[in-house]
């Protein structure tokens, strides 16, 4: 079974980068979940019933809000364009990354995504401008909704099994989640080019118009990549309990970089346990949301603003693993202080 897994592991790790999978992720994905299971052996009724029914809410999400940008797409542009003319432009792409992932916490992770892939287009940037404010901001997002337990499946599961109260991980994380959620908007106005610094500007209604064919079929994609993503994780957790569980939490931290591929809500769900200590439990957390952002499955936000704009995964991972292993480093010089 080990062994299975780990050619499993090691083929969602690395197939995506090739263009045959690449154009079929979903598919991709959703067939490594089911031969998981397989291998585990945990195929039952409740786990195809919750492989059903999980992604339908995120998939509603994502169709409806793509509705109505279709819809109103004038003047969300025209009111997005006017701020970015009165604000500096730096300026407003940092405060856009900050606001927008602390107030996922709220909003949840799903809507902030949709609202990230649907403002980045109108802000007219270059190509590889555009794909480094969306990563930066999908890390943001990523950190920021876990703050509440309404922000994304991780803390919800979180504070269920910690049987906590809602300002629980707020008090728990926040201090180390804020700062990091303010770095990624500064190096998100960093990152970017404004618009007339490159050539090949677009211009403020150039933007194209969604079809609602395309609407459905991204809207479809979701609902296969959280059913893929719900499969992997049941597959993976008789190997997480069996090897994973009582290591250290220094050690956990560098282990749970499987986030990048893995469901984290499927990670924390095995790991976390009320018998530990806070240091601990907020250890096991950083990992799973700073590696989250690191490659496109590792988390929600990443899938949903990646399949709008057509970020392939190489794309995505060329930027993103190396911010991520960054921040995985600097917080793991922070624990060494403070744990």
């Amino acid at each position: 079974m080990i062994t299975g897994l780990i050619i499993i592991l090691l083929l969602v790790l690395f197939l995506p980068f090739t263009k045959l999978v690449e154009k079929n992720l979903e598919i991709f994905l959703f067939i490594m979940g089911v031969a998981a299971v397989t291998v585990s052996q945990v195929w039952s009724g409740p786990l195809v019933k919750e492989a059903l029914i999980h992604p339908i809410n995120i998939t509603i999400a994502v169709l409806v809000a793509g509705l109505l940008f279709r819809w109103f797409k004038d003047p969300i542009e025209k009111g997005t364009l006017s701020i970015g003319n009165i604000v500096p432009f730096r300026v407003f792409i940092a405060l856009f990354v900050i606001i927008l992932s602390l107030i996922s916490s709220i909003i949840t992770a799903i809507v902030a995504a949709i609202i990230l892939a649907s403002i980045v287009p109108i802000l007219r940037l270059d190509r590889q401008s555009e794909i480094r404010l969306v990563i930066l901001a999908c890390f943001g997002i990523g950190l920021g909704a876990a703050l509440t337990p309404i922000g994304e499946p991780l803390s919800t599961i979180t504070v269920g099994k910690l049987n906590e109260d809602f300002f629980y991980l707020l008090q728990l994380v926040g201090s180390s989640v804020i700062p990091f959620v303010i770095l990624f908007g500064i190096a998100s106005a960093l990152a970017i080019k404004v618009p007339g610094e490159h050539s090949g500007a677009k211009s403020s209604n150039d933007t194209p118009v969604e079809s609602y064919s395309e609407i459905i079929i991204r809207s479809g994609k979701i609902y296969l990549f959280v059913m893929a993503l719900t499969f992997l994780g049941a597959g993976f957790e008789p190997f997480i309990e069996k090897y994973l569980l009582g290591l250290s939490p220094l050690i956990l931290y560098w282990i749970n970089i499987l986030s990048a591929i893995l469901d984290n809500a499927t990670l924390a769900a095995a790991e976390i346990s009320p018998a530990m200590d806070e240091p601990t439990i907020r250890a096991i957390l950083m990992g799973l949301m700073i590696s989250g952002g690191m490659l496109i499955p590792g988390n929600i936000p990443n899938i949903i603003a990646a399949g709008k704009l057509k970020i392939t995964s190489l794309e995505y991972a060329k930027f993103a693993f190396p911010v991520g292993l960054v921040a995985m480093v600097g917080y793991f010089i922070i624990m060494l202080f403070t744990m």
